[in-house]
């Protein structure tokens, strides 16, 4: 039986101009922390102009995490205290909620199961790549939070279809998705991310984050992503109808210098700092 492909690549990236831009202040404060020369104070302006992410800014710096002995009373003191890698990830976060936290029924997530599972990801990816310094482990985590972001654009035209036909047995949900639309949640993904504006080894990173194997740059910000996907499922924080159908790839764990048994230890701290960030979230730090 010849499967007939439901949307073109065209008609889907139409769908993806529906989607919101990032908050213009969140996408201000990435932009300028892209400059290898920006000034914190300047940053920390920008994010006071800026009542969610300020807030959120704040009470983190005052958070348990770092039981500071008096607490930080202004987003100039926070911003110096946390740091600029902190601070990314916090306005990525504050940025991404509102995206991610819609049920997702073409996924069978329920509302608030793929942020959470990009979450785990990103820290995942960020535990992963800790040994390449703090630049490469925050640029993890940023592929890790939006890699999946792709499938906001997917999600309602896979409602209706049948996911049982005996040509799509055995295969991982992307290919699954490129036979029905030309492209996968990777793809669009990635797609996203440039229209962002983010650099390119973030795009890399978020379209191959299923198959880093096939990645032309061969970074290893593709291989941990791709782990950080597995320890999350293996986790079954947010799985959906198409976590169990992903394979790790060895390569990926060649290519990081891990076995098998490193990411049981990654598994135990990717749970625990997941369950400390969703304290803090649900205490309204994010």
């Amino acid at each position: 039986m010849q499967i007939t492909q439901k949307k073109t690549v065209e008609e889907l990236l139409k769908q993806a101009d529906k989607l919101p831009p990032l908050p213009a202040i969140a996408s201000k404060a990435l932009r300028l922390m892209r400059d290898p020369d920006f000034s914190m104070k300047a940053l920390a302006e920008l994010i006071a102009t800026d009542v969610s992410i300020s807030s959120t800014v704040l009470r983190w710096a005052n958070s348990s995490l770092y039981a500071l002995s008096s607490p930080v009373s202004t987003i100039s003191q926070a911003v110096n205290f946390l740091g600029a890698n902190v601070i990314r990830s916090l306005v990525l976060s504050v940025a991404m909620l509102s995206f991610m936290e819609k049920p997702l029924p073409g996924y069978n997530l329920d509302k608030g199961e793929l942020w959470k599972h990009s979450l785990g990801m990103a820290i995942a990816a960020r535990l992963v790549m800790t040994k390449y310094g703090p630049q490469l482990a925050e640029e993890a985590y940023t592929a890790g939070l939006i890699c999946d972001v792709g499938k906001l654009v997917f999600e309602a035209e896979l409602r209706d279809l049948n996911l049982d036909l005996p040509e799509l047995e055995g295969k991982n949900f992307a290919e699954v998705e490129k036979i029905f639309f030309g492209m996968s949640h990777a793809d669009m993904g990635a797609e996203l991310a440039r229209r962002w504006e983010f650099p390119e080894p973030l795009m890399e990173a978020i379209a191959y984050h299923h198959s880093p194997a096939q990645s032309s740059k061969k970074t290893v910000l593709p291989a941990a992503v791709h782990i950080a996907d597995n320890i999350v499922n293996r986790l079954g924080i947010g799985l959906g109808c198409d976590g169990a159908t992903y394979q790790l790839e060895p390569y990926a764990l060649q290519a990081l210098g891990l076995s098998d048994g490193s990411l049981d230890h990654l598994l135990a701290q990717t749970m625990a700092q997941f369950q400390e960030s969703e304290s803090l979230r649900k205490g309204g730090a994010i």
